[in-house]
C-alpha cells in the first residue's frame, strides 16, 4: 500500500446504507484498498442524523458544523476539532445542528463488514 493523499473533494459520498435520512458516507481506504482499517468521511445534513449500535470502533473528527452526540453517558455537542470515540458495541446517536457537518472517520475493522455481518 502506498501513501496517499485525500480530501473531501476526492470522495465519492453514498447515502448511509439503510438510512433514509441526509447521511452519506466515503470510504477512501478500505478493504478494497488492502488496508486493516477503514478511513472515510462523513456528511450530515442540517438536523440529519442516524442512531446505532456501534458494530466496530470507531474514530470521528469533526472538520465543519457540530453534532450532538448521545450514547449512555449523556449528551455531548462535538464541533471542529473535536475528536468522538465510540467503542464498539456502545449505541450511540449522532445528530447534526442546523449548519449541517463534514467529519473523518477511522474504523477498525471495516465498518461495511462488520455491519452486514451483524444483520445477517
Amino acid at each position: 500500500m502506498k501513501v496517499t493523499v485525500h480530501s473531501p473533494a476526492d470522495a465519492a459520498f453514498e447515502r448511509a446504507p439503510g438510512l433514509d435520512e441526509e447521511v452519506f458516507v466515503a470510504n477512501l481506504v478500505d478493504e478494497r484498498h488492502g488496508g486493516p482499517i477503514t478511513i472515510g468521511y462523513g456528511r450530515y445534513g442540517p438536523g440529519q442524523g442516524l442512531r446505532e449500535r456501534m458494530a466496530v470502533d470507531d474514530v470521528m473528527i469533526v472538520l465543519e458544523g457540530r453534532l450532538t452526540i448521545t450514547s449512555a453517558a449523556g449528551e455531548r455537542t462535538a464541533a471542529r476539532g473535536d475528536i468522538v470515540h465510540m467503542p464498539k458495541g456502545e449505541t450511540v446517536g449522532i445528530r447534526a445542528r442546523e449548519e449541517g457537518a463534514l467529519t473523518a472517520y477511522v474504523t477498525f475493522p471495516h465498518w461495511r463488514t462488520a455491519r452486514e455481518a451483524a444483520e445477517g
